[in-house]
């Protein structure tokens, strides 16, 4: 076939290389500049037809055309290719049409936590199923594992809702919905259009398929009778006679008619991180890990990176890596798992979201804020008045007033509720670049 591919991001070229390796004809259209992408294209043995900076006509001379996420499904010449009949698809959809079905595939989305418990989950199945994939939103692009996927394979997914709004066909035996609170609404316009993404993770899913979801969260419980799968909750507020809910430091799985418990001795800290594994437990279990695995594996497990990390402690002030945290709702969580005397650095590229939820955390805990990046003139409107705050810039400069002022028992906390793209290439080089500053100093 003929394929097309919108854009040449980590998920563009993973496609590009399983398309050109299934044998068919590649040609990508990207809107930066070739000088970003030398590396690639040399990998690929200059395989590849390509034009960068715009998107023309050349696109529509294909049988398919495969969209990266996060680009708008309204784009002209997406427009100009549903005229013609070429039909537009997302990775998901194409990965999967193209091999054999796995014996498992798990799913998990969420606005916070979902590459905690993707990893977990990982981690788990792994152990019990070593033909494991760990891939999507969390690094690897599924395209990328795709020439390994047998019948014997679980596939273990993060997927967001850049990836889920083009999902049209894919269906998950077991699907998770951790959280939903505003994010991305710059995006996908509203609140309930965001929503509406999210739950796409279980359009396609049979009677006898399982959706986990989250009876703590308001917006979850109501997709309950949404679904057409098993809807399975978990809680850490509630005991339930069919789910899987933590009650006195046991975790209990009451699944399919079975009633399971066990205790395990978690290295996550957090109420947060309590929730996240009692959803991985429930995942893993109907993916059917016995639990004695599921304990193992729990217990070795370490967290990720970039997630509340702990990175140095300088002169008696601890340093915290939560560069992950892209919304209000994961700053709201760092600031919840943390004790005061928080010095804390927001900012960068704005996501259309409030920052007021966190006013009251903020005059509770924290001792004072620096703001980076493009959002900082919106930050500082709406938290003016909460705590002492400083227009920094940079990350460095940030990183370094920071350090200056906090005193021993601070902590020094970078959870910029929002995107990198403004002075990053993404949350993982802003946290290494956090760290690398850390070690300097």
């Amino acid at each position: 076939m003929k394929i097309g591919i919108m854009g040449f991001g980590a998920t563009g070229a993973a496609v590009a290389d399983f398309a050109l390796a299934s044998g068919d004809e590649v040609f990508v259209s990207e809107s930066r500049p070739s000088s970003s992408f030398e590396d690639i294209l040399k990998r690929s043995g200059n395989n590849i037809r390509a034009e960068f900076g715009g998107h023309t006509k050349r696109l529509l001379d294909a049988d398919l055309i495969v969209k990266s996420p996060g680009i708008l499904p309204d784009e002209k010449i997406l427009l100009a290719a549903v005229r013609r009949g070429i039909p537009v698809t997302g990775e998901l959809d194409f990965v999967f049409s193209r091999v054999p079905r796995p014996s498992r595939i798990v799913a998990i989305t969420g606005t916070n936590g979902k590459t905690t418990v993707t990893s977990l989950v990982g981690k788990i199945l792994k152990k019990h199923n070593p033909r494991t994939y760990v891939c999507g939103n969390i690094g690897a692009p599924l395209a990328s594992v795709a020439a390994g996927i047998t019948s014997r394979t679980t596939v273990v997914l993060e997927v967001s809702s850049y990836q889920l709004e083009d999902a049209r066909t894919f269906r998950p035996d077991v699907s998770v919905i951790l959280n939903i609170t505003p994010d991305h609404l710059e995006h996908h316009g509203s609140f309930k259009a965001y929503v509406e993404a999210k739950s796409r993770i279980f359009k396609n899913q049979l009677p006898t398929d399982y959706c986990v979801l989250n009876r703590d969260d308001a917006v979850c419980a109501g997709l309950s009778d949404k679904t057409p799968a098993r809807a399975v909750f978990f809680s850490i507020r509630r005991v339930l006679a069919r789910g899987a809910y933590f009650k006195n430091d046991v975790f209990r799985l009451n699944l399919d008619g079975g009633r399971e418990k066990m205790r395990v001795n978690l290295s996550l800290p957090g109420e947060h991180n309590t929730s996240n594994a009692v959803a991985a437990f429930a995942a893993a279990r109907l993916a059917g890990a016995p639990l004695s695995v599921i304990k193992a594996a729990a217990e070795d497990f370490k967290g990720v990176e970039h997630r509340i990390e702990f990175v140095a402690s300088k002169k008696g002030v601890s340093y915290i890596n939560d560069s992950k945290a892209t919304n209000v709702s994961s700053v709201e969580v760092a600031l919840r798992s943390l004790s005061d005397g928080i010095w804390l650095i927001l900012g960068g590229r704005d996501k259309g979201s409030p920052y007021s939820p966190i006013l009251p955390l903020i005059r509770k805990k924290v001792k004072g804020i620096f703001l980076i990046g493009e959002a900082a003139g919106k930050i500082y409107e709406e938290l003016s008045g909460a705590a002492p705050i400083f227009k920094s810039g940079t990350l460095k400069a940030a990183v370094v007033a920071a350090s200056k002022k906090a005193v021993a028992g601070d902590t020094v906390l970078l959870s910029p509720a929002c995107s990198s793209y403004d002075q990053f290439e993404n949350f993982e080089r802003r946290g290494e670049a956090f760290k690398k500053i850390v070690k300097g100093l």
